[in-house]
């Protein structure tokens, strides 16, 4: 039996807090390991929720993240379908939701994110609203839309998951509608550029992608749900679909005293302004060294490499979260890879391989500072997307002019600027 008594307690059980578990584990932590979700299905992956996941008829235990016998294996007590309270600093517990008490010697906050449900008039009186987060979401998804004769479908945000889904839900046979309050969908991530091929992809695919469509009340009524937006226009649903965006659950660490702006602020250890409190995944607000600046990322690789810190830290070895961010999305045939953080910008090369059309299936948007390469889009093009990380962390001067050449031979050695 162990010796070790230490207890070490994570408030969410989804890639952060599940990955923190076992990884506390190879870094030797000998004590209990509590981990609590509000979530009553057993871990799963979440990217796929919006895209294969939807299209399929599987059920959720082919996503799971782990087995349920690798928890038992590794003596992690798992409790799904449990909430918490309220965090006590100072007597160093948690109040759980039937109001019994964990107490811990350290503890990991992976509570993640809730989708926003914007206050639109109207829009609690919708029938068959729903976001794009949580299995039972996905379920719900599919049973309405088994049931609607028309199968018609307003998204609400054009975002990556509004139209992952939009391109989902197309693939099921439904006639698709999705209505972007900016003057371009994706105009917080991605240039123009981007912004235009998305959307000429969907139109392809027979989308209707709506811009300036800022919607200011629902109504239901015949059972229908009707749209309408500031300029006049309104649509009809037999389904909606809200993906404008999330809140952080940091509320929690809020009443306790942790020190929170846009997320549970952590160091380069992913501890919080308490010794014994870490902060991991979504909701963690944390320092980037390559591009000097505080951010929050939702993308699994973030929860992943930020559960390894976090556990070697709580094990007491040394460790710092320094890494390259990198994201995708699926939508129909393209796979959209990216890498880095393009805020900031103030020019952009566009590459495209020969012989393809306007854009192609397969081209690369790189985003510069000056001379400073800052992210890269790569659509259908992975080798963009591995040349784009190795000069990105390299820090690797580019010449441009051969970049955009796409009679340049695509590699590391020919893109180089000389000194």
């Amino acid at each position: 039996m162990s010796t070790n008594t230490k207890t070490c307690v994570i408030i969410g059980a989804s890639h952060a807090g599940v990955n923190l578990a076992f990884n506390l584990r190879k870094e030797g932590w000998e004590g209990s390991i509590h981990l609590y979700d509000s979530d009553p299905e057993l871990p799963y992956h979440r990217p796929p929720l919006s895209k294969a996941y939807l299209t399929s008829r599987d059920s959720i235990e082919k996503n799971q993240l782990r087995s349920a016998d690798s928890y038992t294996k590794e003596n992690i007590a798992l409790q799904l379908g449990v909430t918490v309270q309220a965090i006590n600093r100072e007597e160093k517990n948690v109040v759980l939701g039937d109001g019994s008490i964990q107490s811990y010697d350290k503890l990991v906050i992976a509570s993640g994110a809730r989708p926003i449900i914007p206050p639109i008039p109207g829009i609690e009186s919708a029938k068959n609203l729903f976001p794009i987060r949580t299995a039972a979401n996905i379920s719900s998804i599919r049973i309405a839309l088994s049931k609607s004769n028309s199968k018609k479908v307003v998204i609400i945000g054009g975002g990556y998951i509004g139209l992952e889904t939009a391109a989902s839900l197309k693939k099921l046979g439904a006639s698709v509608t999705v209505l972007e309050r900016e003057e371009r969908i994706l105009a917080r991530v991605t240039a123009p550029e981007m912004s235009s091929f998305f959307k000429q992809l969907h139109h392809d695919n027979g989308v209707e992608v709506l811009t300036s469509k800022n919607v200011t009340s629902i109504e239901h009524k015949d059972n229908k749900n009707y749209i309408n937006c500031a300029d006049g226009s309104n649509f009809t649903a037999d389904i909606v679909i809200v993906g404008v965006g999330i809140f952080v659950n940091k509320e929690l660490a809020e009443e306790s005293g942790i020190l929170c702006k846009n997320g549970i602020c952590v160091d380069e250890t992913t501890k919080t302004n308490d010794n014994d409190i870490f902060a991991i995944g979504d909701c963690s607000y944390h320092h980037n060294p390559h591009y000097n600046t505080n951010l929050r990322l939702e993308s699994v690789q973030n929860a992943i490499d930020q559960a390894k810190v976090a556990a070697a830290a709580i094990c007491d070895k040394e460790t710092k979260y320094n890494t390259i961010p990198w994201f995708w999305s699926d939508q129909y045939h393209v796979k959209l890879q990216m890498v880095g953080l393009s805020q900031g910008y103030n020019e952009i090369i566009l590459r495209k391989e020969s012989g393809e059309g306007t854009y192609g299936d397969s081209f690369s948007v790189w985003y510069f500072k000056e001379d400073t390469l800052l992210a890269v889009d790569a659509v259908n093009n992975a080798k963009a997307y591995v040349i784009g990380t190795k000069f990105i962390k390299g820090n690797t001067k580019v010449n441009k002019e051969k970049l955009a050449d796409s009679e340049t031979v695509f590699k590391p050695v020919n893109l180089l600027l000389e000194d």
